[in-house]
């Protein structure tokens, strides 16, 4: 059964599924109308491509991280998944081909993220920029998750696309934090600088509750536009990752992190979800 979780997780089908659950919520939250299906393909082949090529670049020799000896074990699997995702995301993004420029937007931000692993010179001078990978990062997934599809269905602005993208950015960036606060040393090592070369523990910890807090305040200021189930869905994984915050610092557990913290970015669609099958 591990073994099986193992596969599931360090694939990153898990993470390409929790995507998925996050562009349902917007569609239900911004009431949006576009081919779904082709999108959601679209993205979770996209996924699929764009994390096994970033995990196929991170080394994993003399490394501790579970993840990083499974991919060690594990190189040629990690190309496979990536061709595979990479076939995928091209024959779907053809039929999405209208909406070039916003799609194009989405790959740009991603390979912003890995692109600092590519042993060239031409990428290796992104290491150097402050903060980088966290905003990149953070940017990536509240993009295509929140904005991109907006721009698919073509809508407009609307309050209602602001706030949640505001909520959905702030929690993503806090979670990012611990991340970073995590691989420190590893990022030193790679020479890739983070937020948290630059500040000493105690900003860094005024930044994340500033950054959850900030979130919360901008999933309430949804209340006008949804019902309070949704707003209550919103708020459960800034007040669960506020609660793990010590945890998180204390323990490097790759099953916390690319489990449990990277599910938290989707628990609230999933709770949604729920919602929306109790009430149908």
């Amino acid at each position: 059964m591990r073994s099986v979780f193992n596969f599931f997780l360090f694939t990153s089908l898990f993470i390409a599924l929790c995507a998925l659950l996050m562009i349902w919520q917007t569609n239900q939250l911004l009431h949006l109308d576009y081919p779904h299906c082709t999108f959601y393909l679209f993205v979770f082949f996209s996924t699929i491509c764009s994390y096994n090529f970033h995990w196929y670049l991170t080394p994993g020799t003399y490394s501790s991280s579970e993840r990083l000896q499974w991919g060690e074990r594990h190189r040629t699997m990690m190309l496979v998944f990536c061709g595979i995702g990479l076939a995928g995301a091209l024959f779907y993004f053809w039929q999405l081909r209208e909406h070039w420029m916003a799609l194009s937007g989405g790959a740009f931000l991603t390979f912003l993220y890995s692109a600092p692993k590519v042993p060239h010179k031409t990428f290796t001078w992104l290491r150097k920029i402050a903060i980088g990978k966290t905003l990149f990062l953070t940017a990536v997934w509240t993009y295509v998750t929140t904005l991109l599809p907006a721009l698919v269905a073509n809508l407009g602005f609307s309050w209602a696309l602001l706030f949640f993208t505001v909520h959905r950015f702030l929690l993503i960036y806090a979670i990012c934090i611990l991340f970073d606060y995590r691989d420190l040393e590893s990022d030193k090592k790679e020479g890739i600088r983070s937020l948290i070369t630059y500040l000493d523990l105690k900003n860094l910890n005024r930044l994340y509750y500033l950054t959850l807090l900030l979130s919360a305040v901008a999933a309430g200021l949804l209340g006008p536009e949804t019902t309070i189930p949704v707003i209550a869905t919103l708020m459960a994984p800034v007040v669960i990752t506020a609660l793990l915050t010590r945890k998180a610092q204390h323990n490097p557990s790759d099953y916390l992190f690319y489990f449990v913290l990277d599910g938290l970015m989707a628990l609230s669609a999933l709770l949604h979800l729920l919602i929306y099958w109790a009430q149908a």
